[in-house]
């Protein structure tokens, strides 16, 4: 794998829809590159690949895989509690966004890579395992699931990053969910991921104080990078 120039941007807060909008407007772009240098192999349009950094208002999304029974409320306790829902075109079942969360749209040639979509989550769960490492946070794969867990051995297994990605003509989209200093009862209103029998947790909960998002972010940043090989341009 070479090193893949790639467009960094933290959008900071931003409602799910437009996020996912400009999600979208992106992927078109990098499979719109990918085709014009099938159809004009002698000009080699330069495929930019593209990594967004995000925080949501409170949200739930639904993957075209899961069930909408996993969303435990009705529409009008989501307004009381001031979230919204989307069914969306990712793989996996149902998650939470929200305040206190960071979220990670990285949008790959995955074909230019030259990853599988395994290896690619695979690499997407490495560079959160190396993050939580580096604030004393000891994490793991979870055989038959997606993600990053704790104590995976245990009957206290939880999870602390949420991975569900969408991949077409080999691009990816959608991404990852890092629980920092997320408000955990909203996970309270789903089942995460479909998941009945496990828990939830955050860095904040685990360290028992608040996490310094920026710091969280720099190093997420620098892991993605190393791992991906990533050059910022």
């Amino acid at each position: 794998m070479t090193a893949a120039d790639t467009i960094f941007e933290d959008l900071g807060e931003i409602d799910y829809k437009p996020a996912w909008d400009y999600q979208e407007e992106q992927f078109r772009r990098i499979v719109d590159a990918k085709l014009f240098n099938r159809e004009h192999p002698e000009e080699n349009k330069p495929v930019v690949h593209h990594l967004i950094f995000c925080e949501h208002p409170h949200v739930f999304t639904l993957g075209k895989s899961g069930q909408a029974n996993n969303l435990l409320v009705q529409d009008d306790f989501l307004k009381k509690i001031n979230a919204s829902f989307y069914k969306i075109n990712r793989g996996g079942d149902i998650t939470y966004h929200g305040p206190g969360q960071i979220v990670g749209y990285p949008i790959f040639d995955l074909e230019q890579m030259k990853l599988g979509v395994k290896e690619y989550i695979f690499k997407l769960e490495e560079a959160i395992i190396l993050t939580l490492a580096a604030f004393g946070i000891e994490s793991e794969r979870l055989d038959g699931a997606t993600g990053v867990w704790l104590e995976t051995k245990t009957a206290n297994a939880r999870k602390i990053c949420a991975i569900g990605v969408r991949a077409s003509r080999f691009v990816s989209m959608h991404g990852f969910a890092l629980n920092v200093n997320t408000n955990l009862d909203y996970f309270n209103y789903i089942n995460p991921c479909g998941f009945v029998d496990k828990g939830v947790t955050s860095m904040q909960k685990e360290k028992g104080e608040t996490v310094a998002m920026e710091e969280v972010r720099a190093v997420l940043k620098r892991n993605l990078q190393k791992v991906f090989e990533l050059s910022f341009v």
